[in-house]
C-alpha cells in the first residue's frame, strides 16, 4: 500500500488486525511500526522473522525515503532529520496514535532520531542492534575494528579499515565478501537477500566523507526521550558492538531504559537466537 507523506510516496504493509473481537467489545491492541536497516535496504528484511509480533498487535511494515518501494527523493532529503520527521507524518496520516516503534541497525538510528525530535508521540522504543553514533566516531571505529579482527581475523579488519576511509564500490565489494558474513553467527537466508529491492545509493551518501552516517551522536540528546524504551544487542555485533550499544542505554533517561544484551549472537539478534528475541520483546509490549 501507499501514501503521500511529505512530498513523497511511501509504501507501508500490515500484519494483523488493530481491533479484535472480544466477547461484547472490540479489544484494541498496540501499533508496532517497524523500522527496517541498511541504508539501502528494504522492509523485506524483517520478514519472515517479525510477522511473529502479529500475535502482539498490529504490525505495520514501512519503506522509508529512499529505500524499497518508496520514492526516492532527493538525495538531499536523506538524512535523520527527514526520516524521522516522515515517521510522525506517516502516522498522522493514518491517525495512528502512541506507536510501539521498532528500530533494527540503521532504523535504529531513524527511530532513535524521532523519539527525540518527537518525545510526546511514541508510546515505547526498541532499539535493535544499533548505535548512537556514525561510523566516524574513533572510539566506536576502533571498537568496530577490533571486533571484526577478533571474528575474522586481521584480513576482516583491514577490510573494514578501507571502507570506512574509502567508500568506493571496490572497498564495498571486498567488505561485504569477507565482514559480511561475520555480521551473524547463524547463516543468512540466501532467498532473503534475492527478495529485498536495494538502494544502493543510499550508503556511500549517508556514509560520505562528513556525511551523517559518519557525524552523527545522539550522546547528549538522547535524554529527551520521554517513553520506555528497550536496548536489544548482541555480544558478537562487529558492526555495532556491545559496548556502543550500551551506551545508549547509559544516555537514555534512567527510568524508561532496559537493556537487554544477548551471548553468541551477532547484528540483528533475532537472526542467531529468535526465540529468546520474542520473547523479550512479547514481554515489553505487554509490560
Amino acid at each position: 500500500m501507499y501514501i503521500h507523506v511529505r512530498g513523497v510516496r511511501l509504501f507501508f504493509d500490515v500484519e494483523g488486525a488493530k481491533l479484535l473481537p472480544d466477547g461484547p467489545a472490540m479489544r484494541e491492541r498496540p501499533t508496532l511500526l517497524l523500522l527496517h536497516g541498511g541504508p539501502g535496504l528494504d522492509h523485506t528484511s524483517m520478514r519472515p522473522a517479525f510477522s511473529a509480533l502479529s500475535q502482539l498487535g498490529q504490525v505495520i511494515y514501512l519503506d522509508q525515503r529512499g529505500h524499497g518501494r518508496s520514492d526516492r527523493s532527493d538525495a538531499a532529503h536523506w538524512s535523520l532529520a527527514e526520516w524521522a520527521d516522515d515517521v510522525r507524518a506517516f502516522c498522522d496520516a493514518l491517525g495512528i496514535e502512541r506507536p510501539i516503534v521498532v528500530g533494527t541497525s540503521f532504523g535504529g538510528y531513524v527511530a532513535m532520531a524521532y523519539a527525540i525530535r518527537h518525545p510526546e508521540h511514541p508510546a515505547k522504543l526498541v532499539l535493535v542492534s544499533t548505535a548512537l553514533r556514525g561510523t566516524g566516531s574513533v572510539e566506536r571505529r576502533g571498537r568496530v575494528l577490533d571486533t571484526f579482527e577478533r571474528l575474522g581475523g586481521s584480513a576482516a579488519r583491514e577490510a573494514a579499515r578501507r571502507v570506512f576511509e574509502n567508500r568506493t564500490p571496490e572497498a564495498l565489494a571486498e567488505y561485504f565478501r569477507v565482514c559480511g558474513p561475520l555480521y551473524t553467527r547463524k547463516p543468512g537466508d540466501p532467498d532473503a537477500v534475492k527478495r529485498g529491492l536495494r538502494s544502493p545509493e543510499v550508503l556511500p551518501y549517508f556514509e560520505r566523507p562528513g556525511g551523517e552516517g559518519v557525524t552523527f551522536d545522539y550522546s547528549q540528546e538522547l535524554s529527551r526521550v520521554r517513553c520506555p524504551t528497550l536496548v536489544m544487542g548482541g555480544e558478537e555485533d562487529p558492526i555495532t558492538p556491545i559496548l556502543e550499544q550500551q551506551a545508549i542505554a547509559d544516555a537514555l533517561p534512567r527510568e524508561w531504559a532496559r537493556f537487554e544484551r544477548f551471548p553468541h549472537c551477532g547484528h540483528g539478534v533475532w537472526r542467531d537466537d529468535p526465540e529468546r528475541a520474542f520473547q523479550v520483546l512479547a514481554k515489553f509490549v505487554a509490560d
